[in-house]
Formats: C-alpha cells, sequence, structure tokens
C-alpha cells in the first residue's frame, strides 16, 4: 500500500475584532460652573436650567429633549452629579463644553469627571487629603 506523504491541512488562523461598548444605560459626570465674577449663585432649578439651554442652544429642541437628571447639587461650591443616558453623553458634554454666559455673565462648565458607574464618582483620590 502506497503512503501518503501528504499533510493534513491546517485551517487558517481565523481573527474575529470585537469593540466592546459599554452596556451601562447611563453615564454620570461630576461638573462644576465656574463664575469668575462672583455675583448670584443659581439655585437647583436654575442650574437644571443652564443644562437644559446648553443644550438647547447646541442640539437645538431635540438636545434639550434629551433626559437629564441632576443628581447631587452643591449651591457653595457649584458643583453637581448629572446622569445622562449614555446615548446623550456626547450631546450633554459638548453642549456644556460651548457654554459661556449665565444670565449675560461670562461662565464655563468644567467636566471633572465621568464613569458609567456612580459609585466611581463618590470619591476622587486628586482630592484625597492625608494626615
Amino acid at each position: 500500500p502506497a503512503v501518503s506523504m501528504e499533510t493534513p491541512e491546517v485551517p487558517a488562523a481565523t481573527y474575529e475584532r470585537r469593540v466592546v461598548r459599554s452596556g451601562a444605560e447611563h453615564y454620570y459626570l461630576r461638573v462644576r460652573l465656574e463664575l469668575p465674577d462672583g455675583g448670584a449663585r443659581p439655585r437647583v432649578a436654575q442650574f437644571k436650567q443652564l443644562v437644559v439651554s446648553a443644550l438647547r442652544e447646541l442640539h437645538g429642541e431635540v438636545g434639550a429633549a434629551l433626559p437629564v437628571d441632576v443628581l447631587t447639587y452643591e449651591e457653595k461650591t457649584l458643583s453637581a452629579i448629572l446622569r445622562v443616558i449614555s446615548s446623550g453623553l456626547v450631546k450633554l458634554w459638548s453642549a456644556l463644553t460651548l457654554l459661556g454666559f449665565y444670565q449675560n455673565r461670562r461662565c464655563a462648565f468644567r467636566v471633572l469627571q465621568t464613569s458609567p458607574f456612580l459609585l466611581a464618582l463618590s470619591g476622587n483620590s486628586r482630592e484625597l487629603v492625608l494626615d
């Protein structure tokens, strides 16, 4: 009997590219409103209205309809934690970044942290005070 010298054909390696996006339903942003000239500080309702008006200014009525929640707000520091649906993160972030005025006064929003996990915003190692 003849012996076959052929080597069995090895299938070529196959690669599958997988892009994993966060499956989180919401994103959380820690933001701070900066008002360099001082003056009246917005209350929580005015702060929320400022966020909605920033969205409306950049993205129109569709942007203004984006569900954004103010989870916490500190009037003293003008800091807040906002919650937005994941698909609206870029719209919210861009609208806040491009906002320049509050009641005809210069202002700026600073996005300090962002995460799909609210717990991640509960502490910031950069603000940790060691004894």
